[in-house]
């Protein structure tokens, strides 16, 4: 009888068990899925959390409220790994999906015309490509947030001929596979202000200390350092390579690259540009359609300057410039 007795209790629990497990199992089916593909590997990157708070600001909590499905390659500049990736997010059953950079942004409308997509490109044009018909009403699945390149190219060099009124030759590293809207956007700027441009093209971190170096023996006199993945996650080897070469270096990754050492870092501001897509995401979750919502520009811009890189440098900077910086790095 006693044997009996603990059977149906054993029995009984397991039910219990069971049952919790299908109803957090179906609890989680309901959940809405959020994909998100970027070049960060980890959940803690500073984007990465400004997009997980944007999104607990519309109510949206992790593993609460919807699931998150995060992806990665490898390495930054493994670009070929973003369409498996991309692929698997829309195999997960994703509701919409979050891309932080161009090569994600391309992966995944290629995996997808019906699936929502938001993206945050500083390096690509929207219309140009196709990805949307216009800013103001994209159309498709496609909507994100850009940057104003142009007017970001002009004020970058302004900023280095503050620092070196002499300066006439300026050597610019970019990703020939990311840079090409940024690259003709510097250009343009530089012959509007009689500077003579060398471009520096690089596909992998390693080709970056040789470039630097070739620029200063070619007597290039200042660096501008284009956006990729390639170069967000490697900021350090690039600064420090700049400064042993004498070379003042200013890129739009603002405040990384001065942080990291590098002269003068005047660009967007990511972590609002990630909280705004957050709100998009929290939008069309609610039942918006991407297609009408316009793709817009970046509003927040920051200027961060290093003193202990100019010291590094024997450059002196104009009080102006530090006067007018939102945060200056003693």
């Amino acid at each position: 009888m006693q044997l009996r007795r603990r059977e149906f209790i054993v029995t009984l629990a397991l039910g219990l068990l069971v049952s919790r497990r299908r109803a957090s199992a179906q609890a989680s089916a309901k959940l809405p899925r959020v994909g998100y593909l970027t070049s960060q590997k980890v959940l803690s990157y500073p984007t990465v959390k400004a997009f997980l708070a944007g999104l607990q600001e519309m109510g949206y909590v992790p593993g609460q409220t919807f699931l998150l499905e995060y992806r990665a390659p490898e390495r930054p500049d493994k670009y070929e790994q973003y369409a498996g990736l991309a692929a698997q997010l829309v195999a997960a059953g994703v509701d919409v999906i979050f891309a932080s950079n161009p090569s994600a942004i391309e992966a995944t409308i290629k995996a997808t015309r019906t699936i929502p997509i938001v993206g945050v490109d500083l390096e690509s044009d929207h219309v140009a490509k196709g990805w949307a018909a216009t800013l103001a009403r994209p159309g498709g699945n496609f909507t994100g947030f850009v940057l104003d390149v142009p007017e970001m190219s002009g004020k970058q060099l302004q900023f280095l001929r503050e620092v070196k009124p002499d300066l006439s030759r300026v050597a610019v590293l970019g990703d020939p596979r990311v840079n090409e809207l940024q690259s003709r956007a510097t250009e343009a700027a530089a012959r509007g202000a009689g500077l003579t441009i060398q471009a520096l093209s690089v596909r992998d971190i390693g080709e970056v200390p040789g470039a630097i170096a070739g620029a200063a023996r070619q007597r290039a006199g200042a660096l501008v350092v284009l956006t990729s993945p390639l170069v967000f996650n490697n900021l350090g080897r690039i600064a420090d390579a700049a400064v042993k070469h004498r070379l003042p270096a200013i890129c739009p990754f603002a405040p990384a690259f001065a942080d990291a050492g590098g002269l003068i870092a005047y660009g967007p501001d990511l972590l609002d540009l990630n909280q705004r897509a957050a709100g998009y995401v929290g939008r069309i979750l609610k039942g918006v359609k991407p297609g009408d919502l316009p793709v817009q520009r970046s509003e927040k811009f920051q200027l961060v300057v290093n003193l202990k890189t100019a010291r590094a440098l024997k450059l002196t900077l104009p009080q102006s410039l530090v006067l007018c910086a939102d945060r200056v790095i003693e």
